[in-house]
């Protein structure tokens, strides 16, 4: 099992009087820390037109991250791949693979956010079709010679040749738990990465998918399966839940209003308490042990993408989470 952590977001909570220079900084500190503890991956996510800024330019921050790591794995997760001019997402990521040493993954999603897609002037009906167009034009851009690909949705010539091209292959990851979704991922990418919100009996189901499809398509080249899980390592069960509370639930709250497009002022008291259930957090044992079952249940090959960065939290507690995980949880599920 491969463990990382993330997912930066620089948000500025309310309660938060930090500038957002200091936010992007942190990221780049957390990066470090990520690198030194011998963890797997570091990621970004992306929205737009966010009141708490949320992070919009995964590109840039990704690059500053290169630069500040050295042998982790970055990537999205997720960027909105219908919102982006498909040649400039392939000449950045390619850029971020060549700085970061080959390092970079491209996370790919649908979006959902009507405002987002209102604002960027895109059809949101168009979004599965956008997303699929994306895809293949990546791959043809990041090929040897002319891009040789009529895109749907972009309008370059099948004559030109994008650069620079990467120096191997970025492998590019799907997310989504739908049915469909997850297909499309066991059919087009190279990775699939499965929300916090899926139980492990989810899990399970969709990864048994995926390889029932790759099966059926003849498809036997490697695959990755990441799951994202938000939690906390601390001295107890309790002090975890404690320090990274106020931030989770902030962030889900947000969530709420992104992938619903309407405010909301308070998540309901049920609401938090499923969210309290979804999370891993506690002592590194305890923690060892929850994602165990996970490697159990999903097999060794298993990507968790520890979800310990929620928008807030004091900064030595998040870092200091990020060295036990490497120091005290991942050599136990290696």
């Amino acid at each position: 099992m491969q463990l990382g952590t993330g997912l930066f977001t620089c948000q500025q909570r309310p309660d938060d009087d930090r500038s957002m220079s200091e936010l992007y900084d942190e990221i780049l500190e957390l990066g470090r820390a990520i690198d030194d503890a011998g963890l797997d991956s570091a990621w970004v996510s992306e929205h737009h037109f966010a009141e708490d800024g949320y992070l919009s330019a995964t590109m840039p921050t990704l690059g500053a991250l290169a630069a500040a790591t050295e042998d982790v794995e970055i990537g999205t997760c997720i960027a909105l791949a219908p919102l982006y001019d498909g040649v400039r997402l392939a000449e950045d990521a390619a850029t971020v693979d060549l700085l970061s040493g080959g390092q970079m993954t491209l996370g790919l999603a649908i979006g959902s956010n009507p405002r987002e897609f209102d604002a960027f002037g895109v059809p949101r009906e168009e979004r599965v079709e956008r997303l699929a167009d994306q895809v293949d034009l990546c791959r043809a851009a990041w090929s040897e010679g002319p891009l040789e690909y009529d895109a749907q949705f972009h309008d370059v010539s099948p004559d030109v040749t994008v650069t620079p091209k990467p120096d191997g292959d970025v492998p590019i990851m799907l997310g989504g738990k739908a049915k469909p979704a997850v297909r499309r991922a066991a059919r087009t990418a190279d990775a699939w990465c499965a929300p916090s919100s899926l139980s492990l009996r989810g899990l399970e189901k969709r990864v048994e998918d995926i390889r029932n499809v790759r099966e059926e398509e003849g498809l036997d080249d490697d695959f990755g399966i990441y799951v994202i899980k938000h939690g906390f390592v601390g001295d107890s069960r309790e002090e975890a839940w404690e320090t990274m509370r106020d931030g989770y639930l902030y962030i889900q709250r947000r969530y709420a209003e992104i992938f619903s497009g309407e405010p909301v002022e308070e998540l309901p008291a049920e609401r938090k308490q499923e969210l309290k259930e979804q999370a891993i957090f506690g002592t590194p044992e305890q923690v060892t042990e929850e994602l165990e079952t996970h490697r159990e249940v999903l097999g060794d090959d298993v990507h968790v993408i520890f979800r310990t960065y929620h928008p807030g939290t004091d900064t030595e507690a998040m870092r200091e989470c990020i060295y036990r995980l490497g120091e005290e949880v991942a050599p136990e599920l290696r």
